[in-house]
């Protein structure tokens, strides 16, 4: 009982020596404190200052010095305050390689997330006060880690702790490249705080980063044995892919044996391992004692592919829906990729993701005409989105939907509207460049963004940090000390604002769709059914001729353009004849004419080179504006009406 006792009196005697350790130290910086700041942003600047080895008054003064006015109003001075010093500081933190797998900088990156939840002096209260995580809080005696199997029991736990909302994380994250992406941001947040009340508390933010920085490590560890094996005279077994400069992993699966990727061509399926780049996807079957030579699935020629979900079973039986379907010009036939599992399909639905973000991707850099460093920070982006979505999916088992997905590029593609952002970020990426720039494009504001409007490839130089080079190093090695990043102090990224305002039109589009859901009626779709087969002749043209406007084969759709303007401009026998029908009509024969000639000539040359782009935003435009039209209601009177039929006749 005694030694119960005494033990108990030790560890009363350490804690209060450490908090009386903390409250001495606490006042030893008391001289430090900048007065329009709250605590805990005394705390966060602070840490900025020994990051960047300078005192808090000179990042003070640095601030008040390039800012503009605007930023230094006293509304809002103290956060654009905190946000200078923060981006300065991730700046540096950034810069190495093994960022993530400090824990400071997680603890560092949460803290700043809170103070900018309350910045001033005035807007902290004494009773919400806490002080900044420490690794004791995190881990128990014996180092082990506080995470549970599920992330509900994580919320529970920690629910007495600080957490942060979703407009500090959208400030704070994207300042670090690997973390977040301006474009997914807040799906990223929604994701993460899905089972915690739209509250994201350290454990499961430290907890994401962890899973991060885990399957980068496994990545770059997988290139360094390709490598290691492109090297040798002698190939391993397990790295059989010949991967061509700029070229990175991203993802493989189907190396255990008892969970394999079955490849179907025709009634033939074969078990292998699949692994995507950020160009292709690459099967490697099982073979004797190793794998064979990889088959390649382009992602990134103009090849026409086609990835979607597709049933797959033995013998070519339509029976389990775990497969992807891959389609192009360059084989014969298509091919499908299965994903055997016991329950559910979310691994082929992962894998599908994957694919289409790089399949985007580069039909974005093919749109835009995109080369060079601007061609490589678009793959880097989408590169480092594959990699938060695989962390996110491994740490908390959650694969979000089309409109909530953590992929910029399929969210473009999904989202009403979504060629705005593509738009918007492809002139961005105009402004990218390598060249070193001022100390003061850090803090970018309205008046110096007219000064200084050069971007940094800080994707694709957060994957070269990482070991994945995708140019060469000199390429992108030449950075200034401070860079514009996706956020800047007190302004809004115009690619945050476009997926805004594309999440808007999409509840238009949800709400229209609702309208046609309600007004669906036992039968209808029998009698379409119906309707297209007796329709198929008509249908059936239509496509051909869709197929000729849309220039699949040039020759042909030249010959027809050629022909059917002959055929109209043919000496007018028979047209003749049928003008003197109607006079008015006869005498509107030349412009009436023309207006054929102007129609045939739009719709034929929507699908050229030249016109591409205009007539993809307008079929855009026109399909979304479909999808907002709400459906008009519909009764049905067919049981009506053959109810009286049997009550006439009964008379």
């Amino acid at each position: 009982m005694e030694s119960g006792l005494s033990i108990f009196e030790t560890f009363m005697r350490q804690n209060s020596f450490k908090s009386l350790f903390r409250k001495k130290s606490v006042e030893a910086n008391d001289s430090n404190r900048i007065p329009q700041l709250s605590p805990i942003a005394n705390s966060v600047v602070t840490r900025c200052s020994r990051i960047l080895q300078v005192s808090t008054e000179d990042l003070q003064h640095g601030f008040e010095a390039e800012m503009s006015q605007k930023l230094k109003e006293p509304s809002n001075y103290a956060r654009n305050l905190l946000e200078y010093c923060a981006y300065k500081a991730l700046n540096v933190e950034t810069k190495r390689p093994d960022h993530l797998a400090d824990k400071e900088f997680h603890k560092l990156t949460f803290d700043m997330m809170l103070a900018w939840e309350a910045p001033g002096f005035e807007s902290e209260s004494p009773s919400k006060e806490t002080a900044p995580c420490s690794s004791s809080e995190l881990d128990d005696e014996d180092g082990g880690s506080l995470f549970y199997s599920d992330s509900t029991n994580m919320a529970v736990q920690v629910d007495d702790k600080k957490t942060v909302g979703p407009e500090a994380f959208a400030r704070i994250a994207p300042a670090c490249p690997l973390v977040a992406d301006i474009i997914t941001v807040h799906n990223l947040f929604d994701a993460l705080t899905s089972s915690s009340g739209g509250q994201l508390h350290f454990l499961i933010y430290d907890k994401y980063l962890g899973s991060l920085n885990k399957y980068a490590s496994l990545l770059l560890a997988a290139e360094m044995v390709i490598k290691s094996a492109k090297s040798s005279s002698v190939q391993a077994s397990s790295s059989n892919l010949a991967l061509a400069k700029g070229e990175i992993i991203l993802d493989v699966d189907g190396t255990v044996p008892t969970q394999p990727v079955l490849q179907h061509v025709g009634i033939t399926a074969w078990p292998g391992r699949l692994t995507l780049t950020n160009r292709a996807l690459y099967f490697e079957a099982f073979g004797v004692g190793s794998y064979d030579k990889p088959v390649i699935y382009d992602l990134e020629m103009d090849l026409r592919q086609v990835l979607k979900r597709e049933l797959t079973g033995p013998l070519g039986a339509r029976l389990f829906d775990k497969a992807i379907m891959y389609k192009s010009t360059s084989i014969a036939e298509p091919v499908y990729l299965e994903f055997p599992e016991f329950k559910g399909n979310s691994r082929r639905d992962y894998w599908l993701a994957i694919s289409h973000e790089i399949l985007y991707a580069h039909r974005f850099i093919r749109k835009f005409n995109l080369e060079g460093i601007q061609q490589a920070e678009a793959l880097s982006k989408a590169s480092l989105g594959v990699f938060r979505y695989h962390a996110v999916r491994e740490a908390f088992h959650i694969i979000p939907s089309h409109f909530n997905t953590l992929l910029a590029f399929a969210l473009a593609e999904n989202l009403p509207r979504g060629d705005m952002i593509l738009e918007t970020l492809a002139t961005r990426l105009e402004l990218l460049t390598t060249e070193t720039q001022s100390p003061v494009a850090i803090g970018t504001s309205s008046d110096s963004m007219k000064l200084q409007s050069l971007l940094s490839p800080f994707s694709l130089l957060t994957l070269t940090r990482l070991g994945f080079p995708l140019l060469k190093e000199a390429d992108v090695t030449r950075e200034a000390e401070f860079q514009v990043r996706d956020v800047c102090v007190g302004e809004i990224n115009p690619l945050e604002t476009a997926v805004k305002q594309s999440k808007f039109d999409s509840s238009k589009a949800v709400a229209a769709q609702a309208t046609v859901d309600q007004v669906k009626v036992e039968g209808i779709d029998t009698n379409v059914a119906v309707m297209k087969e007796l329709l198929f002749p008509v249908i059936e043209l239509l496509r051909r001729i869709h197929f000729l406007a849309s220039w699949g084969d040039s020759f042909k759709s030249s010959i027809f353009l050629l022909v059917t303007c002959y055929a109209i401009y043919r000496p007018t026998d028979y047209a003749s004849i049928f003008m003197v029908i109607g006079a008015a009509v006869f005498a509107l024969h030349a412009l009436l004419k023309h207006l054929i000639m102007l129609v045939l000539w739009k719709h034929f040359t929507m699908g050229d080179a030249l016109r591409k782009l205009s007539s993809d935003r307008l079929i855009s435009d026109w399909k979304e504006w479909l999808n907002q039209i709400p459906a008009a209601p519909v009764s049905q009177l067919y049981e009506e009406k053959e109810s009286r039929k049997v009550i006439c006749g009964g008379g």
